[in-house]
Protein backbone atom coordinates (compact mmCIF):
# COMPACT_ATOMS: atom_id res chain seq x y z
CA UNK A 1 0.00 0.00 0.00
CA UNK A 2 1.00 3.52 -1.13
CA UNK A 3 1.10 6.10 1.61
CA UNK A 4 0.94 10.04 1.13
CA UNK A 5 1.49 12.71 3.32
CA UNK A 6 -2.22 13.33 3.01
CA UNK A 7 -2.33 9.45 5.11
CA UNK A 8 -3.11 9.80 8.56
CA UNK A 9 -1.27 7.44 11.17
CA UNK A 10 -3.84 4.97 11.20
CA UNK A 11 -1.39 1.86 10.16
CA UNK A 12 1.23 3.16 13.43
CA UNK A 13 -1.49 3.63 15.75
CA UNK A 14 -3.43 0.49 14.70
CA UNK A 15 0.51 -1.60 15.08
CA UNK A 16 0.87 -0.11 18.18
CA UNK A 17 -2.46 -1.12 19.71
CA UNK A 18 -1.54 -4.58 17.97
CA UNK A 19 1.64 -5.04 19.68
CA UNK A 20 0.33 -4.26 23.22
CA UNK A 21 -2.74 -6.80 22.57
CA UNK A 22 -1.60 -10.54 21.76
CA UNK A 23 -5.81 -11.26 21.08
CA UNK A 24 -8.19 -9.25 20.31
CA UNK A 25 -10.21 -7.77 23.59
CA UNK A 26 -13.61 -8.80 24.21
CA UNK A 27 -16.12 -6.52 22.12
CA UNK A 28 -20.21 -6.80 22.44
CA UNK A 29 -20.68 -8.30 18.63
CA UNK A 30 -19.92 -11.07 16.14
CA UNK A 31 -17.95 -10.83 13.17
CA UNK A 32 -19.27 -13.09 11.12
CA UNK A 33 -20.49 -11.30 7.74
CA UNK A 34 -24.25 -12.11 6.51
CA UNK A 35 -26.13 -11.38 3.23
CA UNK A 36 -26.55 -8.01 1.51
CA UNK A 37 -29.88 -6.17 1.85
CA UNK A 38 -31.47 -3.55 -0.40
CA UNK A 39 -33.30 -1.61 2.21
CA UNK A 40 -37.28 -0.31 1.73
CA UNK A 41 -37.06 2.05 -0.85
CA UNK A 42 -39.34 5.31 0.00
CA UNK A 43 -39.81 7.72 -3.14
CA UNK A 44 -40.34 10.82 -1.38
CA UNK A 45 -42.77 12.58 -4.07
CA UNK A 46 -45.61 10.46 -2.72
CA UNK A 47 -46.27 12.40 -0.05
CA UNK A 48 -46.97 16.00 -2.71
CA UNK A 49 -49.39 13.59 -4.10
CA UNK A 50 -52.72 14.81 -4.64
CA UNK A 51 -54.13 11.98 -3.31
CA UNK A 52 -54.30 11.19 0.38
CA UNK A 53 -53.77 8.10 0.05
CA UNK A 54 -51.05 8.22 -1.43
CA UNK A 55 -49.68 10.47 0.78
CA UNK A 56 -50.95 8.04 3.89
CA UNK A 57 -49.17 5.01 2.61
CA UNK A 58 -46.12 6.98 1.92
CA UNK A 59 -45.97 8.00 5.68
CA UNK A 60 -46.85 4.55 6.74
CA UNK A 61 -43.83 3.09 4.88
CA UNK A 62 -41.75 5.12 7.32
CA UNK A 63 -43.25 4.33 9.93
CA UNK A 64 -42.74 0.26 9.12
CA UNK A 65 -39.11 0.80 7.95
CA UNK A 66 -37.98 2.92 11.20
CA UNK A 67 -40.20 0.31 13.76
CA UNK A 68 -39.28 -3.02 11.70
CA UNK A 69 -35.61 -2.10 10.84
CA UNK A 70 -34.58 1.68 12.25
CA UNK A 71 -33.25 2.24 8.52
CA UNK A 72 -34.57 3.09 5.25
CA UNK A 73 -33.66 4.78 1.82
CA UNK A 74 -35.19 7.62 0.03
CA UNK A 75 -35.23 8.84 -3.38
CA UNK A 76 -36.69 12.02 -4.89
CA UNK A 77 -35.25 13.69 -1.37
CA UNK A 78 -34.34 16.97 -2.98
CA UNK A 79 -30.90 16.59 -3.72
CA UNK A 80 -29.60 16.91 -7.03
CA UNK A 81 -26.81 14.20 -8.58
CA UNK A 82 -24.78 17.78 -9.48
CA UNK A 83 -24.73 19.06 -6.09
CA UNK A 84 -24.18 15.69 -4.65
CA UNK A 85 -21.19 15.47 -7.03
CA UNK A 86 -19.96 19.07 -6.36
CA UNK A 87 -19.80 17.86 -2.71
CA UNK A 88 -18.12 14.64 -3.12
CA UNK A 89 -15.60 16.48 -5.57
CA UNK A 90 -14.41 19.04 -2.80
CA UNK A 91 -14.27 16.60 -0.24
CA UNK A 92 -12.56 14.00 -1.74
CA UNK A 93 -9.59 17.35 -2.40
CA UNK A 94 -10.16 17.88 1.28
CA UNK A 95 -8.48 14.61 2.35
CA UNK A 96 -5.85 14.23 0.32
CA UNK A 97 -4.56 17.52 2.14
CA UNK A 98 -1.45 16.90 3.82
CA UNK A 99 -2.23 15.34 7.09
CA UNK A 100 -0.74 17.90 9.50
CA UNK A 101 -2.50 20.87 7.44
CA UNK A 102 -6.08 18.73 8.40
CA UNK A 103 -4.57 18.36 12.18
CA UNK A 104 -3.42 22.10 12.88
CA UNK A 105 -4.78 24.34 10.03
CA UNK A 106 -8.14 24.90 11.53
CA UNK A 107 -9.69 23.95 8.53
CA UNK A 108 -13.68 23.51 9.06
CA UNK A 109 -13.38 24.71 12.79
CA UNK A 110 -10.96 22.29 13.69
CA UNK A 111 -12.99 19.44 13.24
CA UNK A 112 -10.84 16.95 11.85
CA UNK A 113 -10.50 13.76 13.94
CA UNK A 114 -8.50 10.46 13.02
CA UNK A 115 -8.89 6.80 14.14
CA UNK A 116 -10.43 6.20 17.92
CA UNK A 117 -8.40 8.43 20.43
CA UNK A 118 -10.51 6.21 23.14
CA UNK A 119 -9.28 3.17 21.52
CA UNK A 120 -7.45 0.39 24.31
CA UNK A 121 -6.95 -2.91 21.50
CA UNK A 122 -7.47 -3.27 18.38
CA UNK A 123 -11.00 -4.02 17.94
CA UNK A 124 -12.21 -1.04 19.38
CA UNK A 125 -9.54 1.13 16.59
CA UNK A 126 -12.00 2.70 13.94
CA UNK A 127 -9.85 2.62 10.16
CA UNK A 128 -11.10 5.99 9.40
CA UNK A 129 -10.62 10.14 9.50
CA UNK A 130 -13.80 12.76 9.31
CA UNK A 131 -14.56 16.27 9.55
CA UNK A 132 -17.21 16.76 12.24
CA UNK A 133 -18.48 20.47 11.43
CA UNK A 134 -21.21 22.20 13.17
CA UNK A 135 -24.10 23.42 11.23
CA UNK A 136 -23.10 27.08 12.46
CA UNK A 137 -19.67 27.10 11.11
CA UNK A 138 -20.81 26.13 7.69
CA UNK A 139 -20.84 29.22 6.51
CA UNK A 140 -18.09 30.55 8.09
CA UNK A 141 -15.67 31.75 5.52
CA UNK A 142 -12.45 31.71 7.86
CA UNK A 143 -13.19 28.21 8.33
CA UNK A 144 -12.43 27.05 4.73
CA UNK A 145 -8.73 28.23 4.52
CA UNK A 146 -7.39 28.06 1.18
CA UNK A 147 -10.89 25.66 0.45
CA UNK A 148 -12.98 28.51 -0.37
CA UNK A 149 -14.85 27.19 -3.50
CA UNK A 150 -16.10 24.58 -1.09
CA UNK A 151 -18.37 26.82 1.09
CA UNK A 152 -21.33 27.60 -1.16
CA UNK A 153 -21.47 23.65 -2.37
CA UNK A 154 -21.26 22.84 2.10
CA UNK A 155 -23.67 25.62 2.92
CA UNK A 156 -26.29 24.35 -0.23
CA UNK A 157 -25.65 20.54 0.67
CA UNK A 158 -26.47 21.24 4.19
CA UNK A 159 -29.76 23.40 3.73
CA UNK A 160 -30.74 20.50 1.28
CA UNK A 161 -29.95 17.70 4.55
CA UNK A 162 -31.64 19.83 6.87
CA UNK A 163 -35.03 20.30 5.19
CA UNK A 164 -34.88 17.03 4.37
CA UNK A 165 -34.31 16.38 8.37
CA UNK A 166 -36.86 18.55 9.51
CA UNK A 167 -39.71 17.20 6.77
CA UNK A 168 -38.43 13.19 7.98
CA UNK A 169 -38.97 14.38 11.74
CA UNK A 170 -42.23 15.72 11.19
CA UNK A 171 -43.67 12.38 9.67
CA UNK A 172 -42.32 10.02 12.37
CA UNK A 173 -43.58 12.22 14.72
CA UNK A 174 -47.14 12.67 13.08
CA UNK A 175 -46.54 9.16 13.04
CA UNK A 176 -46.78 8.13 16.31
CA UNK A 177 -50.18 10.09 17.10
CA UNK A 178 -49.72 12.40 19.78
CA UNK A 179 -50.37 15.77 17.49
CA UNK A 180 -48.01 18.97 17.26
CA UNK A 181 -47.32 18.66 20.92
CA UNK A 182 -45.19 15.73 19.99
CA UNK A 183 -43.40 17.24 17.16
CA UNK A 184 -39.50 18.12 17.29
CA UNK A 185 -39.63 21.15 15.25
CA UNK A 186 -39.25 23.38 18.46
CA UNK A 187 -36.09 21.75 19.45
CA UNK A 188 -34.07 21.09 16.90
CA UNK A 189 -32.86 23.42 14.20
CA UNK A 190 -29.39 24.64 12.21
CA UNK A 191 -27.64 25.32 15.38
CA UNK A 192 -27.49 22.41 17.06
CA UNK A 193 -26.70 19.99 14.12
CA UNK A 194 -23.93 17.97 12.56
CA UNK A 195 -22.45 17.42 8.97
CA UNK A 196 -19.49 15.04 9.44
CA UNK A 197 -17.46 14.04 6.06
CA UNK A 198 -16.28 10.79 6.33
CA UNK A 199 -13.01 9.07 4.67
CA UNK A 200 -12.26 5.18 4.79
CA UNK A 201 -8.64 4.63 2.84
CA UNK A 202 -8.24 1.37 1.83
CA UNK A 203 -7.17 -1.08 4.75
CA UNK A 204 -5.56 -4.39 2.78
CA UNK A 205 -3.83 -5.46 6.37
CA UNK A 206 -6.83 -7.12 7.93
CA UNK A 207 -10.45 -7.99 6.97
CA UNK A 208 -10.72 -8.00 10.65
CA UNK A 209 -10.53 -4.13 11.05
CA UNK A 210 -13.52 -1.68 11.08
CA UNK A 211 -13.46 1.29 9.42
CA UNK A 212 -16.39 2.60 12.31
CA UNK A 213 -16.66 0.43 15.40
CA UNK A 214 -20.34 -0.54 16.14
CA UNK A 215 -22.70 2.39 17.39
CA UNK A 216 -25.67 3.53 17.63
CA UNK A 217 -26.42 7.34 16.47
CA UNK A 218 -27.30 9.68 19.63
CA UNK A 219 -29.72 11.68 17.73
CA UNK A 220 -32.87 11.91 17.04
CA UNK A 221 -32.28 11.04 12.82
CA UNK A 222 -29.23 10.58 10.55
CA UNK A 223 -29.28 10.83 6.79
CA UNK A 224 -26.31 9.15 5.02
CA UNK A 225 -24.71 10.32 1.40
CA UNK A 226 -22.40 7.39 0.27
CA UNK A 227 -20.21 6.47 -2.62
CA UNK A 228 -20.96 3.03 -4.10
CA UNK A 229 -18.12 0.96 -3.14
CA UNK A 230 -20.33 -0.37 0.10
CA UNK A 231 -19.14 -1.06 3.51
CA UNK A 232 -22.19 -0.16 5.70
CA UNK A 233 -23.68 -2.98 7.72
CA UNK A 234 -26.43 -2.93 10.15
CA UNK A 235 -27.74 -5.62 12.80
CA UNK A 236 -31.05 -7.14 12.26
CA UNK A 237 -32.03 -10.51 13.98
CA UNK A 238 -28.74 -10.56 15.55
CA UNK A 239 -26.99 -10.82 12.28
CA UNK A 240 -25.24 -8.21 10.79
CA UNK A 241 -26.16 -7.47 7.20
CA UNK A 242 -25.02 -5.84 4.60
CA UNK A 243 -26.53 -2.79 2.85
CA UNK A 244 -26.38 -2.66 -0.58
CA UNK A 245 -25.63 1.10 -2.09
CA UNK A 246 -27.66 2.94 -4.17
CA UNK A 247 -26.09 5.57 -6.51
CA UNK A 248 -29.94 7.66 -6.36
CA UNK A 249 -30.94 7.17 -2.52
CA UNK A 250 -30.18 8.71 0.36
CA UNK A 251 -29.79 6.34 3.61
CA UNK A 252 -31.88 7.31 6.55
CA UNK A 253 -31.59 5.39 9.82
CA UNK A 254 -33.67 6.31 13.72
CA UNK A 255 -30.84 7.65 16.22
CA UNK A 256 -31.57 6.77 20.28
CA UNK A 257 -33.17 10.19 20.86
CA UNK A 258 -36.20 9.05 18.44
CA UNK A 259 -35.65 5.72 19.85
CA UNK A 260 -36.39 7.21 23.76
CA UNK A 261 -38.95 9.70 22.44
CA UNK A 262 -41.20 7.35 20.71
CA UNK A 263 -40.85 4.63 23.74
CA UNK A 264 -39.23 1.84 21.77
CA UNK A 265 -42.05 2.21 18.46
CA UNK A 266 -38.74 3.32 16.73
CA UNK A 267 -35.34 1.37 16.52
CA UNK A 268 -31.78 2.77 17.01
CA UNK A 269 -30.51 -0.13 15.63
CA UNK A 270 -26.46 -0.76 15.74
CA UNK A 271 -24.35 -0.61 12.54
CA UNK A 272 -20.80 -0.19 11.54
CA UNK A 273 -18.74 0.31 8.71
CA UNK A 274 -16.19 -2.35 7.19
CA UNK A 275 -13.11 -1.53 5.43
CA UNK A 276 -12.06 -2.29 2.02
CA UNK A 277 -8.97 -3.98 0.99
CA UNK A 278 -8.09 -2.43 -2.36
CA UNK A 279 -10.35 0.94 -2.52
CA UNK A 280 -11.28 4.00 -0.06
CA UNK A 281 -14.77 5.16 0.71
CA UNK A 282 -16.50 8.44 0.88
CA UNK A 283 -19.73 9.63 2.81
CA UNK A 284 -21.16 11.82 4.30
CA UNK A 285 -23.92 12.51 6.86
CA UNK A 286 -26.23 14.46 8.72
CA UNK A 287 -27.26 14.49 12.15
CA UNK A 288 -30.42 15.91 13.20
CA UNK A 289 -29.69 16.70 17.51
CA UNK A 290 -31.49 19.34 19.46
CA UNK A 291 -30.46 21.70 21.79
CA UNK A 292 -28.15 20.34 24.92
CA UNK A 293 -30.73 20.71 27.47
CA UNK A 294 -33.56 19.87 25.21
CA UNK A 295 -35.57 17.53 27.76
CA UNK A 296 -36.05 14.09 25.79
CA UNK A 297 -39.58 12.62 26.95
CA UNK A 298 -41.82 10.17 25.88
CA UNK A 299 -44.97 10.92 25.20
CA UNK A 300 -46.40 6.98 25.64
CA UNK A 301 -47.38 6.06 28.87
CA UNK A 302 -45.98 4.35 30.76
CA UNK A 303 -42.72 5.53 29.63
CA UNK A 304 -40.05 2.95 29.34
CA UNK A 305 -36.90 5.72 29.75
CA UNK A 306 -36.95 8.44 32.65
CA UNK A 307 -36.88 11.98 31.60
CA UNK A 308 -33.27 13.78 30.53
CA UNK A 309 -31.58 15.73 29.10
CA UNK A 310 -29.58 15.69 25.68
CA UNK A 311 -26.28 16.67 27.45
CA UNK A 312 -26.90 14.18 30.04
CA UNK A 313 -27.30 11.43 27.33
CA UNK A 314 -23.94 12.58 26.03
CA UNK A 315 -22.02 13.04 28.97
CA UNK A 316 -23.19 9.51 29.79
CA UNK A 317 -22.33 8.14 26.19
CA UNK A 318 -18.68 9.65 26.30
CA UNK A 319 -18.30 8.48 29.88
CA UNK A 320 -18.98 5.00 29.19
CA UNK A 321 -16.46 5.24 26.10
CA UNK A 322 -13.81 6.90 27.87
CA UNK A 323 -14.30 4.00 30.56
CA UNK A 324 -15.14 0.61 28.17
CA UNK A 325 -14.06 1.66 24.61
CA UNK A 326 -17.75 1.13 23.55
CA UNK A 327 -21.08 3.10 23.72
CA UNK A 328 -23.59 1.24 26.06
CA UNK A 329 -26.94 3.03 24.72
CA UNK A 330 -29.32 4.11 27.48
CA UNK A 331 -27.38 2.64 30.40
CA UNK A 332 -29.35 4.69 33.52
CA UNK A 333 -32.14 5.92 31.23
CA UNK A 334 -34.17 2.95 32.02
CA UNK A 335 -37.39 3.49 34.48
CA UNK A 336 -38.89 -0.17 33.98
CA UNK A 337 -37.27 -3.39 32.44
CA UNK A 338 -38.09 -4.41 28.89
CA UNK A 339 -39.15 -7.55 28.55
Amino acid sequence: MVHSDSDSPLLNHYGTLLSCHSTQCDEPESRVATEECQLLMIDLCALTSDDATVRRACADDIRKASTEWGFFQVVSHGISPQLVEKMRSGQVKLFQTPFETKVKSGLLNDSYRWGNPSATCPNQFSWSEAFHVPLTKVSDAACYGDFTSLREVMKCFAAAMSELSRLLARILTENLGHGKQARIDNICDETTCFLRLNHYPACPISPEITGLVLHTDSDFLTILCQDQVGGLQLMKDSKWVTVKPNKDALIVNIGDLFQAWSNDVYKSVEHKVVTNATMERYSIAYFLCPYYDSSIESFEKPSIYRRFTFREYRDQVQEDVRKTGYKLSFRGFYLRFKG
